[in-house]
């Protein structure tokens, strides 16, 4: 499990990388996460070639506290603590420069300006100024429309297969090799939206934290007793997984 106070190698983990992208990336509609297999490998992959040394400048005190304060509104405090208590934005922080790509740390530092901005459009304040309220409206707009965006990602993506599939059905019908790939045009993958990598990893950091998975989940610390059915009534507490 991520306790973000505590770096001590002896912290035993509750539930393990892989489990918890699974989990979130359920939650966000199957779309894989961002940087998922970097968080699975539990290293970052270096040999991009769009890395540079000194490339990316570490988050500041004032930018953790804006992302504590974006996951605060996305996990408010209610007969639980909330995602600012379990420390979610030094886990945002933490993930994007040890797990992202250069050129998806840029992305996620863009939006973080970009969700600013908007703030100031909305509500001709900052988004650390804005009330609770304004905050979470400027949010649901922007998750109606990162949602919008994965559904139109998701209709290109089936597009590509389908032409993809037909490109290889006429190779295989052609004795000549082809001069070039009438699919090469469409496979760049564009950056998703940064408030879906932003809610992503807020879901993630808060339900692998110790209060995510003891307080708004049922934690039952594992070896134990096996249970193969459970009774469960409406409107119970999910099971957090183990390690």
């Amino acid at each position: 499990m991520s306790d973000y106070g505590n770096t001590s190698d002896d912290t035993p983990e509750m539930i393990t990388r892989r489990e918890a992208v699974a989990r979130v990336s359920a939650i966000l509609g199957g779309a894989a996460l961002i940087g998922g297999s970097a968080l699975i490998s539990g290293c970052r992959d270096d040999g991009s070639a769009t890395k540079t040394a000194g490339s990316f400048t570490p988050f500041t005190p004032d930018e953790i506290a804006f992302l504590d304060e974006v996951a605060d509104t996305i996990l408010p405090t209610t007969s639980t603590p909330g995602a600012k208590a379990a420390k979610t934005g030094a886990f945002m922080a933490l993930i994007v420069t040890d797990s992202y790509k250069v050129e998806e740390q840029k992305h996620f530092r863009d939006g973080m300006r970009a969700l600013d901005e908007r703030s100031q459009t909305a509500n001709k304040v900052s988004f650390m100024q804005a009330t609770p309220q304004q905050r979470l409206s400027l949010l649901e707009v922007l998750d109606g429309e990162q949602k919008a965006e994965a559904d139109k990602r998701g209709e290109e993506e089936k597009k590509k297969k389908a032409e993809t599939f037909m490109s290889d059905q006429r190779k295989e019908a052609s004795t000549e090799a082809p001069q070039s790939n009438p699919a090469a045009a469409i496979t760049a993958d564009p950056p998703r939206h940064y408030f879906r990598m932003m809610k992503e990893l807020a879901l993630l950091g808060y339900f692998t934290s110790e209060i995510g998975a003891t307080q708004a989940l049922r934690y039952v610390e594992s070896p134990g007793r096996y249970d193969p059915c459970v009774p469960y009534t409406p409107g119970e507490k999910s099971w957090a997984s183990h390690a």
